[in-house]
């Protein structure tokens, strides 16, 4: 009896077979493609909603037909208008009178505004200052607070203007003491810039700001305003 060896029952010993391997992992153009369509759509998304806005804005314009606000002023009170020249100067000849150097001006008026609003919907106002102003020279301040005004509707604004003995000087003051004195008239202009929001669903448009510009006369004697004309420069937005 024999016996073969153990090469015989069991064979040559078996290794797993190995693939071979490449480095790097395939590239993965799906997930690209995707990311390349997802911003295509919302690219798209921001065109319709901003055609979809604009064509909301032209439509609520359309319907509502936005017109300008008007604001004037309606009436000016004189408390009082004082004109005080400085105590003369000794000149150097008894018969020349010197030129006065300086006049104090001191002021006290009341100015009533006229606010129409003409539009459907409602307005906004900012805080607005009036200058009031004597050839070119600002004396004092008209503060007007912001408010919101309804449609079709008017509303009247008061405020005060008080100087306190203003210094003008120079070529001014001998124009001021001339028309206080001679001409019973003081020329003052009074300008200001007034901002608004036409309000429409909770919503403010963009500002527009109305340029007043009003002249006064007011007589020192009869302590009133004797002449007043008011205008709009201009309208910007």
């Amino acid at each position: 009896m024999t016996t073969g060896s153990n090469a015989d029952h069991y064979g040559p010993p078996s290794y797993p077979q190995r693939r071979p391997h490449y480095g790097g992992a395939p590239p993965s153009y799906g997930s690209s493609a995707s990311f390349r369509g997802c911003c295509c759509c919302i690219f798209m998304l921001v065109i319709f909603l901003a055609l979809l806005a604009l064509a909301v804005a032209l439509v609520v314009v359309l319907a509502v037909k936005p017109r300008k606000p008007q604001f004037d002023l309606n009436q000016v009170a004189v408390q009082y208008l004082l004109v005080a020249p400085p105590s003369p100067a000794a000149s150097a000849s008894p018969n020349v009178a010197a030129a006065p150097a300086a006049a104090y001006l001191s002021l006290n008026i009341t100015l009533l505004f006229t606010a129409v609003n003409p539009n459907k919907v409602g307005i906004r106002y900012a805080a607005t200052a009036f200058d009031v102003m004597y050839h070119g020279v600002p004396l004092g301040v008209a503060a007007v607070p912001g408010f919101e005004q309804p449609a079709h509707s008017t509303r009247l604004l008061q405020t005060r203007v008080i100087v306190d003995r203003f210094n003008v000087l120079q070529s001014d003051a001998q124009d001021l003491i001339r028309d206080a004195a001679l001409n019973d008239r003081v020329e003052f202009r009074i300008t200001g810039d007034v901002a608004a929001k036409i309000l429409v669903l909770g919503f403010s448009s963009p500002k527009v700001q109305v340029s007043v510009d009003c002249a006064i006369d007011i007589s020192p004697k009869r302590q009133s305003v004797t002449y007043k004309q008011c205008g709009v420069d201009g309208l910007s937005v």
